[in-house]
């Protein structure tokens, strides 16, 4: 043998060794790590199982608003048995327990021994949701100017003008102009354009900080004074009714509504739901998504609700009484994260002629207990003949559709696959409600 293969072969032995004892084990790790949710929920006064089949304890102890509360015992062995004990082995099915409604916190330790995860567990009320899955016209008023772009344009020198270069930028809300309210982009557009080139305080605010500008808008080749933004205060569009509370309240989409252009979570003041009829369908196929084409009269008479709030979960308000008997149905239980299992489910939407909600069949893929991105928990596949016929699958539209599994609301639509059009994403229904 020699020298070379010997060298050969020592050199695999150590990349062996290497996936062996580092590689692997932190692949192994994260996968543990993913499969441990950092929040975890139970509904009060039910006795719900826990399968996370993870080779690790935890230790419950009350939330820092409870603290100075007595702590009930949740922990159950298999056989339904009260244990007594906060001590929590997640590496086998525990039945919980709780009947108040309060937060806890468990301090994990992988292999009962290694300090690995902090986890929230949060008892909420056993409640039912009525599935919608009705289409609604969406329009929002942002609170404040969007400021969507900056540029340059040219001058009654025929210069080049850019008079709030690196005063504002993308993201910035305009919310005041010489300490007063801004009103809408018309308005806003003609204050400037009457400066003459007089110098304005502009009130902005980025992220969480709010601050002021001195602008001077500059006279363009037509002699009209600018400030060389593009700006928006509103939005528009269609989308899916998730579901309603028993006191009229209202989930929707499933996702915020993000600006076409910044593509950040657009800060809303107000807003309605609207009637609409959906008149068309754009079949997705791979490389271009499809989408559903409706008709909004945004006539008073066509608004059914407010929205209250825009959120990375979805949007969220009150439907007024005339509109609830549309999408009333039967209430159902709400599914945990936990009780979600791969395999059949459906979601309720209108689509094409569809008058009235419809289920179609899918497939929920995988369940990601703990993602990054709080709309994707869940990956799911169209399998229904009939829905594929008449979108190609997921379009446009559809966000928001209720998921149903097991006689449970498990989740909402939220994003379809460009290059597959059957496959997208959807979120847990308690992210929705957790908000």
């Amino acid at each position: 043998m020699g020298k070379r293969t010997v060298l050969i072969r020592k050199t695999l032995f150590y990349i062996w060794m290497l996936l062996l004892f580092t590689v692997l084990p932190s692949c192994w790790l994260v996968r543990t790590w993913k499969r441990l949710p950092s929040s975890i929920r139970i509904m009060a006064g039910v006795e719900q199982e826990l399968s996370l089949n993870v080779p690790v304890r935890g230790d419950v102890r009350p939330g820092p608003e409870d603290i100075q509360e007595a702590v009930p015992a949740i922990g159950m062995d298999p056989g339904g048995r009260e244990t007594g004990s906060l001590s929590i082995d997640l590496g086998r099915p525990v039945t919980v327990l709780a009947n108040q409604i309060r937060s806890y916190t468990m301090d994990t330790r992988l292999f009962g021994v290694l300090p690995f995860k902090t986890v929230e567990v949060q008892v909420i009320p056993d409640e039912r949701l009525i599935p919608a899955g009705i289409p609604v016209g969406i329009y929002v008023k942002t609170d404040g100017l969007l400021v969507i772009a900056q540029g340059d344009f040219e001058g009654e020198d025929h210069a080049r003008k850019e008079p709030v270069r690196h005063l504002l930028e993308p993201g910035d809300y305009i919310l005041k102009a010489d300490g007063e309210e801004v009103g809408t982009k018309a308005q806003f557009m003609e204050r400037v354009a009457n400066t003459y080139g007089n110098e304005m305080v502009l009130t902005i605010r980025r992220g969480e900080e709010v601050f002021d500008v001195r602008v001077k808008p500059e006279a363009n080749a037509e002699g009209e004074y600018k400030l060389g933004i593009w700006i928006r205060d509103n939005a528009q569009g269609v989308g899916t009714l998730t579901y309603l509370e028993e006191n009229n309240t209202f989930g929707a989409l499933g996702h915020g509504i993000n600006d076409t252009d910044t593509t950040m979570l657009m800060n809303v003041k107000s807003g309605s739901l609207y009637r609409t009829e959906i008149v068309a369908v754009k079949k997705g196929a791979d490389g271009s998504p499809g989408e559903l084409t409706g008709i909004i009269d945004y006539n008073p008479e066509n608004r059914i609700g407010t929205i209250e709030m825009n959120s990375v979960s979805g949007i969220f308000g009150v439907l007024n009484d005339d509109s609830i008997r549309r999408a009333s149905g039967q209430a159902l239980p709400i599914g945990l994260k936990q009780d979600v299992r791969t395999g059949p489910a459906q979601i309720l939407c209108c689509v094409g002629q569809d008058t009235e909600p419809q289920r179609y069949d899918v497939e929920i893929r995988a369940v990601h207990l703990d993602h990054d991105n709080v709309n994707r928990g869940l990956e799911l596949v169209v399998t229904d003949p009939s829905l594929l016929e008449k979108t190609g699958g997921i379009v446009q539209g559809m966000s928001g559709s209720p998921i149903l599994q097991d006689g449970k609301i498990i989740g909402a639509v939220t994003h379809v696959l460009v290059n597959d059009p059957a496959r997208g994403y959807g979120i847990f229904i308690e992210n929705m409600l957790a908000q």
